[in-house]
């Protein structure tokens, strides 16, 4: 017997828009699946049911696949693709493996020659990259900076040179009640002459890209408390 196959299946990053953002080769791919290992079972079913597939929510089958699970716990849910059955993965938010879980399975599940097929869908990390105006030939995503006022200014700081000696757009992103402290310290230690990119709630109803040097931003400019956000460094 062949093994099955591994979709790995974009989710809305903003809620209520999956007529405008979720294609029908997402729909087909989850058609094809016979079970799901997905972030967040209650998310993942709501997100399905909102396709209007015709499907039954729940005669649907979920095995949870998030930041806890283990190397044990991939190889007993890989086995029932070894035994010929399609699943897939699907994250509370974006693309699944793209700042989310599911690479440690997408990974075992080569390690076993496993078709893993990838859906297209809305990334923030991507699509702010392609608003921004910055170099997408060298770019670099580092998830969390830290929380510690003095250690995320150090990283701030560290970020901005790499893109200068590298010409590469830094990418990073924050908890959205920490986003208006994150700009406060990124205007504080940023030289003038950087540029800053904030994109805020992509495919949301408060979508907002700017691009601008670090001398020409204020605090206030762009409200951020509680949004989702994504921030683009570029020093050259």
């Amino acid at each position: 017997m062949s093994s099955g196959k591994v979709y790995i299946i974009p989710n809305v990053i903003s809620e209520n828009t999956q007529e405008e953002v979720i294609p029908a080769q997402v729909k087909n791919a989850i058609l094809a699946c016979d079970f799901f290992l997905v972030e967040s079972i209650r998310t993942a079913r709501r997100y399905i049911s909102s396709l209007k597939l015709g499907l039954v929510i729940d005669d649907l089958r979920f095995e949870t696949l998030d930041k806890n699970t283990s190397i044990e716990d991939c190889i007993d849910l890989i086995q029932p693709i070894l035994e010929g059955e399609n699943a897939g993965i699907i994250s509370e938010s974006g693309c699944p493996g793209i700042a989310d879980p599911g690479a440690r399975l997408v990974h075992m599940a080569h390690q076993f020659n496993i078709k893993c097929i990838p859906i297209v869908g809305p990334s923030s990390i991507l699509m702010a990259l392609m608003a921004s105006g910055f170099n997408g030939q060298s770019f670099a995503f580092h998830g969390y900076l830290p929380i510690d006022k003095k250690d995320r200014q150090q990283r701030i700081k560290g970020l901005e040179k790499e893109s200068k000696e590298k010409d590469q757009t830094q990418i990073f992103m924050d908890t959205p009640y920490r986003n208006e402290q994150l700009l406060v310290d990124i205007l504080k230690v940023a030289r003038k002459d950087t540029f800053l990119c904030i994109a805020r709630d992509i495919t949301g109803e408060k979508e907002l890209v700017i691009t601008k040097s670090i001398g020409k931003w204020k605090v206030g400019d762009i409200a951020l408390n509680k949004v989702p956000t994504i921030f683009l460094l570029y020093g050259n």
